[in-house]
């Protein structure tokens, strides 16, 4: 037998099943650990799609990304921000000096009403593709990006901002001008044509982004072609804040370096400040319209004081309206403030006008006043030139208009160091009670009108009705503001 000649030894079929069992094991072990560096290294990705997710969410919905690296941390107390870094290692907000920056870092904020990004290292834009790009000092393993609403509402319709962090620095466009200071990217389209957005949506949060840099700071523009006079007419506020010329990002064909780069403004309080938010430092709505009163060269820093005083004839601004929303007895409601013992004055506000020097002459204008009364509107964002330790009274149209009225103007007011009043308007001093009759539902059941949806609350409460006050009513409300100057 062939089993039998010479040394004894192992079939074939056992040799066979040996190297079946060593094979398995080797391939085991091989699929072990590369488990273990998988899941212990974060530069590893398991995706099928290397884009980030950035679809314009509704109010309270997140932002999903499809990335493992990213970190993604949208689970936060009320106030708190949602930080979306494409970083793992760490979240910082200090501007580095040029050759202290590793690769760099990109967060941005995708919570509440704005899409912000701080763009932080080598970072390069580009005005003809409206782009922001991250350089690496070194590869990455992955590109990234984000698409970015310049504007401070996200829902404003403007073209988006492209935020990119690149994965070879050799793809890197080179450099045409070099900036040694950073750089806020902003739109100015949306509803900045009206005057309280102006402030609320633009203005504050700019000086929010900006204000730590103390004017060492380029402004790069876009959605400049739509409104060109805006600007112009806030010249005087963004030499404040910038000591240096902004850049149409529209036109700009320069390919510009910066050490850093905000892209978007972010709004987190209507026509106000959250100072722990504000990145670099505390500010509050204080800070602010001090920053008017030098940006404007205001004269008075406080309001008439008549303990110190007690003959002074505090003067009251009262804000005429030339088309809807008006007060139809004017006349009668500045003799009632005469007689409560202010000077009253009647007068029209129209922003400004499209010129620096009418803008800073109504600041100028309204300063000289102790008091601002006016139905609800964007007037009434004038009060922030009043001395602080003014009042504001604040008229409330008709319809349960009260929620709306006060989170435009109260809070702010008090923000801004400003006593707030407001006097709620009843049905039968409503040009509605006349218009429509007390038996429609706008005047009977405005909650109705509220299901309904906005528009109709704007068309019934704010476009179509007039209002007709009634001063004996009316008189504690201006007893109140004379108290308050009185305890000054």
């Amino acid at each position: 037998m062939r089993g039998g000649e010479g040394k004894p030894g192992r079939s074939p079929k056992r040799q066979l099943n040996a190297g079946y069992v060593v094979g398995g094991l080797l391939m085991l072990l091989t699929y072990l650990v590369a488990q273990h560096f998988a899941v212990s290294s974060p530069n590893v990705v398991i995706t099928e799609e290397p884009r980030i997710v950035d679809e314009v969410k509704s109010p309270g919905e997140t932002v999903v990304s499809r990335e493992v690296p990213q970190i993604v941390d949208n689970i936060k107390a009320p106030g708190e921000t949602a930080v979306v870094s494409a970083e793992v290692p760490q979240i910082v907000d200090n501007i580095k000096a040029p050759g202290e920056t590793e690769n760099g870092k990109v967060v941005c904020n995708m919570e509440g009403r704005s899409d912000t990004c701080e763009v932080d290292g080598d970072v390069r834009t580009n005005g003809t593709a409206l782009s922001v790009t991250l350089v690496p000092a070194a590869s990455w393993p992955e590109r990234h990006e984000w698409m970015i609403n310049p504007y401070s509402r996200r829902f404003a319709s403007l073209r988006k901002v492209t935020v990119t962090q690149l994965q070879d620095r050799a793809a890197a466009p080179p450099c045409t001008v070099t900036h040694d200071m950073p750089a806020v990217l902003f739109g100015i389209g949306g509803y900045a044509a009206n005057y309280w957005h102006a402030y609320a949506d633009i203005l504050v949060p700019l000086f929010v982004a900006s204000r730590r840099y103390h004017g060492e700071v380029t402004f790069l523009v876009s959605n400049i072609q739509f409104r060109p006079r805006w600007l112009v007419k806030y010249r005087a506020f963004l030499q404040g804040l910038s000591k240096y010329d902004l850049v149409d990002m529209d036109g700009d064909a320069q390919v510009r370096c910066f050490p850093r780069v905000t892209v978007g403004l972010r709004l987190d309080k209507e026509l106000s400040i959250v100072p722990e938010l504000v990145p670099g430092g505390r500010l509050s709505m204080a800070d602010f319209t001090g920053f008017l009163r030098e940006a404007y060269a205001l004269p008075r820093g406080a309001a008439a004081s008549l303990a110190r005083e007690p003959e002074k004839k505090p003067r009251l601004l009262l804000i005429h309206r030339g088309h809807y929303r008006r007060i139809l007895n004017e006349p009668e409601v500045a003799r009632a403030a005469e007689e409560a013992g202010f000077e009253a004055v009647v007068t029209e506000l129209r922003g400004g006008g499209d010129t620096p020097e009418g803008e800073v002459e109504q600041a100028r204008v309204v300063n000289s006043f102790d008091v601002v009364l006016g139905l609800h509107g964007a007037g009434l964002t004038n009060a922030m030139f009043l001395p602080p330790g003014g009042v504001l009274i604040q008229v409330v149209p008709y319809g349960n208009m009260e929620d709306i009225a006060r989170a435009e103007f109260s809070e702010p007011a008090t923000d801004m160091g400003l006593r707030y009043l407001d006097y709620s308007v009843g049905a039968e001093e409503s040009s509605l009670m006349e218009t429509l009759g007390p038996e429609h539902p706008a005047v009977k059941d405005p909650a109705s009108v509220h299901r309904s949806g906005w528009d109709k609350v704007f068309e019934l409460y704010l476009a179509k009705q007039n209002v007709r006050i009634n001063v004996t009513r009316f008189a504690p409300t201006l007893a109140q503001a004379l108290d308050h100057l009185r305890r000054q």
